[in-house]
Formats: C-alpha cells, structure tokens, sequence
C-alpha cells in the first residue's frame, strides 16, 4: 500500500490530485464532469480507473452521523508559499513551495498545492457548498492527506482575489504569483474538523488518503465563485459516494 500511495503522490504532485490537462496521450482516456467522460463514466474509460467504480472507501461523502472521538488538534504551520497558479483543464491549481507543514495523526505533511472545486464535493450533514478547497500534502512515505475547506457566499476573500487577479484562462496555461500566496487567508479562523478515510475524487481515485474537513466555512464574494465557474465552464465536482461502514469522526 505504501508504494502504491508514494506512485499516487508522486503522479499528484505533477498532475494536480490527479486531474490530467486537456491534452493527454493516446493511453489515457480523458475524463471530465460530463457527458460520457463523467463521473458515472470514470471506471470505464481506463482500466486504470477501475476503482471509481470498486472502491469502497471513495471520496466525496455526504459528512453526517458523526463519532465524537476528541480529535488531537491540527498543527498547521503555513508560509506564504503558492507560487504558481494552473488551469488543468478541470480546476485552478495553486502550486505550493516547500516548507508548509501540516501535522496530524502522528505523521507531518507537507502542502504541495492546493485547487477548488465547484460546488463543493463533500456535503456536510447534506448540505453543499458553493465551493470547496482541497489543500493536498504528502509526508515522507508518500502518504496522502486533503484538508478541504468550504467557502460560502458572503464579503469579497482578499486571497482569492490575489490568485484570481492572474488566473490562467486556458487549459495548461499557467501564472507566477508575485508576491507568494499565503493559504492561511482561505483556512478558517476555528480550526475544529472531521476525519475520514477517502480517495482521490478525481481519476484514478485511488484510496488511502486521509481527510480532514474544516467544520466552520470560510467566505467569497458570488462574483468571485462566478469567475471560477466562468473560466471552467461546468461544474467541477464528483457526486457524493456511499459512506458504507466508515466512521466519520469529530
């Protein structure tokens, strides 16, 4: 398992949590939000991708009948690292220097890039988002872990307008982001969460990566989640999978 999840981070870190650009080699279908390169389509297109369909611990989740477990806090330690700004194809990326460290569980992470999603994947005691952030790390052995923040509607987010000011229009195109940004402008000022154990929610949604959702939202003008939206044209998120037996804790 562990091999498999360090070939995932290292195809991560390259690819954007596994989202592909538009232009793609003839050995690998590509894969979109819809039509018959959708979600429901994902396990077909590439033998490859057969866990989309088979997993039993796939990501995105509706969060509800929560355990109270006393989770230990997070300890996150964040500089003004992002870099570079991407269009993928599928999401806006924000690449992240070294150095930003996330620890949690026993293990410490490192913030690799971190990319949004339209409306939100996760639905949090059924309810969806306008948006969501995934902040992606990877420890030393490859391990995996997304801590994923909801944004609502509300006051103009000072940091999306930074990243947004220079967002790539193009699929594979991509932007410096002069100063560096900061993600503590889109992380909530509670840092309560819960955890779950997931997957990539985008091909080849592979399993094993630890999540942690922020539980207090953090907010974006409707004009900037409409800017988003206008630049990917769609709406970019996997539909909520069974839960099955997976504890959702808190």
């Amino acid at each position: 398992m562990k091999t498999i999840i360090s070939l995932l981070a290292v195809t991560i870190l390259a690819a954007g949590c596994a989202t592909t650009t538009t232009q793609h080699s003839s050995q690998h279908k590509h894969w979109g939000y819809t039509g018959h390169e959708g979600p429901e389509y994902w396990g077909t297109l590439n033998p490859n991708y057969s866990t989309c369909d088979k997993g039993m611990n796939q990501s995105p989740i509706n969060l509800t009948g929560f355990i109270d477990s006393d989770l230990s806090p997070l300890v996150l330690s964040y500089q003004s690292g992002g870099y570079e700004s991407l269009n993928n194809g599928h999401t806006i990326q924000v690449n992240y220097r070294a150095g930003s460290k996330l620890a949690v569980t026993g293990r410490v992470y490192e913030l690799k890039q971190f990319h949004f999603h339209s409306p939100s994947e996760n639905h949090i005691n059924g309810k969806s988002y306008p948006m969501e952030i995934h902040l992606v790390h990877a420890d030393a052995e490859g391990n995996l872990a997304v801590v994923a923040v909801m944004l609502e509607e509300g006051d103009e987010n000072e940091t999306l307008k930074e990243i947004w000011s220079s967002m790539p229009k193009v699929a594979g195109d991509k932007s410096s982001l002069l100063p560096a940004i900061s993600v503590e402008g889109l992380l909530p000022v509670k840092r309560e969460y819960y955890r779950f154990n997931g997957s990539l929610t985008t091909p080849p949604c592979s399993e094993g990566v630890l999540w942690l959702v922020m539980k207090q939202p953090v907010f974006a003008a409707k004009e900037q989640i409409a800017q988003f939206m206008g630049i990917m044209h769609q709406p970019t998120n996997r539909p909520v999978q069974p839960v099955y037996a997976r504890p959702i804790l808190e």
